[in-house]
């Protein structure tokens, strides 16, 4: 199939309904009832892909995945053609905490996570890299490597389709990840201990102010991406619109369209061809029922137009 290059410098293909055909959209889901039930909310929903939490995100200690539920889970998946899945981990951990107590917490917490991913199946396992305050930059993206590997450690991934994700975050002061070249140090530093890609988050992108609004700035923003994880590095995008101002570092999601960004960027990035291989998963609020069908319904009618 022939491919064009738009003047904004976007690669798309000639065929808009085959690029559609193949686009994975979904969003956060529940497990209320067992994790297995977040397949038939995520049909029920129009969604063809989801992301779950596997325990509570408030709280250190996990319960074991049960093995009759992931084999219904893994079952469902099956049955529906419902993938991937992606897992977002306790919002608690902090990997580059300068408290040692903290991380020690943080690296146990987050090896359950890994285990409770890989026996779900899932494809990913999403993580916000923390906070520094209180160290060096520098110090910070260290520690952060450091606990992750000390997490895995033993951990055989060979034959598993699953990356640990590490999400760009909003940019708040000491929050490792505010810049895209910091979690292309991240990445590169856990390379060689183990299978890692990266979240892009659009709400956190447009408020750590990257300009993905303009067809310029959409432009500049995807080379930044390009010349430091690499577009293949990619391989979830959380769909959020902004209720914080653009540069704002306030991590408010809105409904796709609602908020600052507007739909164009959305349209935008399902047409992007470098992303074709991604997770579109929104992480929208949920202020009344049906905001979840409502939010892949756009973001689907968006891939479509």
């Amino acid at each position: 199939m022939a491919k064009e290059t738009k003047d904004d410098g976007e690669t798309t293909s000639g065929s808009s309904a085959a690029a559609v055909g193949a686009r994975r959209i979904g969003v956060h889901l529940s497990t209320t009832g067992g994790c297995w039930t977040a397949v038939e909310r995520a049909v029920e929903v129009g969604a063809n892909t989801f992301q779950i939490f596997s325990s509570s995100p408030r709280m250190w200690r996990a319960s074991a995945v049960k093995p009759a539920d992931a084999v219904k889970l893994r079952e469902l998946r099956a049955q529906f053609g419902v993938g991937p899945v992606a897992i977002h981990a306790s919002y608690l951990i902090n990997v580059c905490s300068q408290t040692e107590t903290v991380r020690v917490n943080s690296v146990a917490a987050f090896r359950g996570e890994v285990e409770r991913a890989l026996a779900l199946g899932a494809e990913g396992l999403v993580l916000h890299p923390g906070s520094w305050k209180g160290l060096t930059r520098e110090e910070g993206l260290r520690l952060a490597a450091e606990s992750i590997e000390r997490a895995v450690e033993g951990i055989d991934f060979a034959g598993k389709d699953f990356r640990i994700l590490i999400e760009n975050t909003a940019g708040a002061e000491f929050s490792l990840g505010g810049k895209l070249e910091q979690v292309a140090e991240l990445v590169g530093m856990l390379k060689p201990y183990a299978p890692v890609g990266m979240c892009l988050d659009t709400c956190h992108i447009h408020v750590a102010g990257y300009d993905i609004v303009s067809d310029a700035g959409y432009a500049e923003t995807m080379r930044q991406v390009g010349a430091t994880v690499g577009f293949d590095t990619v391989k979830v995008w959380h769909c959020n619109d902004a209720k914080a101002a653009f540069g704002s570092k306030l991590d408010r999601h809105q409904h796709i369209g609602e908020g600052t960004i507007g739909t164009a960027p959305f349209r935008r990035l399902l047409h992007d061809a470098r992303f074709a291989h991604c997770a579109f998963i929104a992480e929208t609020p949920v202020d009344a029922p049906g905001d979840e069908a409502r939010n892949v319904a756009a973001l689907k009618a968006l891939a479509a137009g």
